[in-house]
Order: structure tokens, then sequence, then C-alpha cells
């Protein structure tokens, strides 16, 4: 016998069953590189790529957050991540402080301009997800969604793409 809570877990599932697993994930690729890829692009013409984006977004939203915990969010390497600090800092969209406990900590907070990058590389994202969560399509269903978050003039050839594959979201 199924409990009451289980049987409408299961029927709420239901409707995301009409697409297929293998579908949703490679709506969830194409879309991916489409949320990424219009900070990207602004990125590009500062020299920067995905990590400085995913530093200056935490450093923006969480001033003062030290380079451990840095480190626990990207879950990257120090290497890696101070290389990304050292071209952030150095052309002044990043500044650090010594703690005000431990003066071996460093505190990260973004400089005017790096929170203006910040905010410019949010509002690309933010007008992508509105548009998709706004989509005529049945929002509901993760397929539509996924597929809202794509490129308008990139969906057919998507579609054209995934019912190659057969049984797509064409």
């Amino acid at each position: 016998m199924t409990s009451p809570a289980l049987r409408e877990r299961k029927d709420a599932a239901e409707p995301a069953a009409a697409c297929s697993s293998d579908d949703l994930i490679e709506l969830l690729f194409f879309a991916y590189r489409d949320f990424v890829g219009d900070p990207d692009r602004i990125l590009a013409e500062y020299g920067f790529g995905r990590a400085h984006h995913r530093v200056l977004h935490f450093v923006d939203r969480y001033p003062g957050l030290t380079i451990a915990e840095l480190l626990d969010i990207l879950r990257i390497t120090k290497q890696s991540l101070n290389r990304v600090l050292k071209d952030l800092i150095g052309q002044g969209y990043i500044a650090q402080r010594p703690g005000i406990q431990d003066r071996r900590q460093r505190l990260l907070t973004c400089t005017p301009s790096g929170a203006a990058l910040a905010a410019d590389l949010t509002r690309v994202q933010a007008r992508r997800l509105a548009r998709a969560l706004a989509s005529p399509e049945d929002a509901a269903a993760p397929e539509s969604f996924l597929m809202a978050m794509i490129e308008p003039d990139e969906r057919a050839v998507v579609r054209r793409l995934m019912a190659r594959r057969g049984g797509g979201a064409a």
C-alpha cells in the first residue's frame, strides 16, 4: 500500500516523465552553454574567464569572505584560486584586507568596479532566467524551461539534433 504523501510525490513527478532523462540532460547542457555564454562574452572583453566570474559572484554577494570560505564554496584548488585572485586584485576588481580576529586571514571584497562588473554579469543572466520563466510554453515542465533558456535562434537546431538521436525533444 502506498502512502498518500508518496502517491502525491509520484504524481507530481509524472509530467516530467514525458521527457526522457537523456533529453533533460542534453537540454541542461545547451541551457548551461547559453546561460554562461552571455557573461562569457562580457568577461572576454576583460581577459577573464568563468573562474573569474564565479569568484566575482561570491565575493560581491558575501563581502568579507575569507579565502578558505571561497575555496569551500568553489571547490577548486588553492593554486587555481590564487591565479584568478591575482588577476582580479591586480586589475582592481577585488580588494583584500587582513582579518579582524585573525590577521592571517584575507578578507575579500569587491571594489566599486568589481561590483559593477558583477552586476553586469548578473543582469544578463537574470534577463535570460526571466525570459525562460515567462516562456509561453508549459513552464512547469523542466524541458520547456530548459528549452527557453537556450538562445531562441538556436532552439530549432537543438531540437533537430536531439531528434536525430531518436525520441528527442523535437
